[in-house]
């Protein structure tokens, strides 16, 4: 396989570092399977690009998944859940035209301080679209209003491991007291065991980045750390919980 290096940025979750990347750089007509390897070695995709960090003097950035069939609710989340059981979820593969307002209204309200501020139509569809992995979209539903959109990739693992990978997701910020960024993560757990994954990739947890340690509470959770995924659960975690469908 071939990767490239890219130069030094800025880093967009510790400002005080410098970040690099290891990007695949191999045919893109391997990449499907090529995809279900990578991450299994802390890869993720961006549009077209498959990377993961490869900082020479940082190494906050772990990827963590969860191993959906022996995930727990905790007392928070089954609240949460029964909070929003008003809410409906869809699986979709085509993108609808309604995405791209929402997620400019999501990123307007609430990211205007990072990467992806101001947001585009061009940006957008170069962070969403991949030819050779075209991703799922979860829609979360209030009646028959849109209110979220998690995007989220399929991907096969060798024959007897399949995955769910959760790449974005960006909701109406109206809805922002309902949690919705945690329900969407639940809600892509759920879809995860009704399709019989056995894991659920949620991207780099980042130490010291007070924004990216919420995927710490959907437990247990693995990390790559050292090239080898480690196990975590806190010994609070309630039992194993699954909750009726609600799509």
């Amino acid at each position: 396989m071939k990767f490239g290096i890219t130069q030094s940025f800025s880093c967009s979750y510790l400002p005080d570092e410098q970040e690099q990347l290891l990007v695949f750089a191999g045919q893109t007509e391997h990449l499907p399977w090529r995809y279900g390897q990578l991450i299994q070695l802390g890869f993720r995709r961006s549009g077209e690009q498959v990377y993961r960090p490869h900082c020479p003097s940082c190494q906050a950035c772990q990827s963590v998944r969860v191993p959906v069939r022996e995930f727990r609710y905790s007392r928070s989340q089954k609240r949460l859940h029964n909070r929003n059981k008003h809410f409906s979820r869809l699986l979709n593969t085509q993108i609808r035209d309604s995405y791209y307002p929402l997620y400019e209204r999501y990123i307007n309200a609430r990211h205007k301080d990072g990467a992806m501020y101001p947001p585009s139509r061009s940006q957008f569809d170069n962070f969403i679209h991949c030819q050779w992995k075209p991703p799922l979209f979860l829609e979360a539903w209030h009646d028959d209003k849109l209110i979220a959109v998690a995007v989220t990739d399929s991907i096969d693992i060798g024959e007897e491991q399949h995955a769910l990978s959760a790449l974005y997701t960006f909701f109406d910020p109206d809805y922002e007291a309902h949690s919705i960024g945690t329900w969407m993560i639940l809600s892509q757990v759920e879809t995860a065991r009704e399709l019989k994954r056995d894991y659920l990739y949620l991207g780099y947890q980042v130490d010291g980045c007070q924004k990216m340690a919420y995927k710490q509470k959907f437990q247990p959770f693995e990390s790559f750390i050292n090239n080898k995924w480690q196990r975590f659960d806190k010994k609070s975690a309630v039992n194993l919980y699954t909750p009726p469908d609600i799509g």
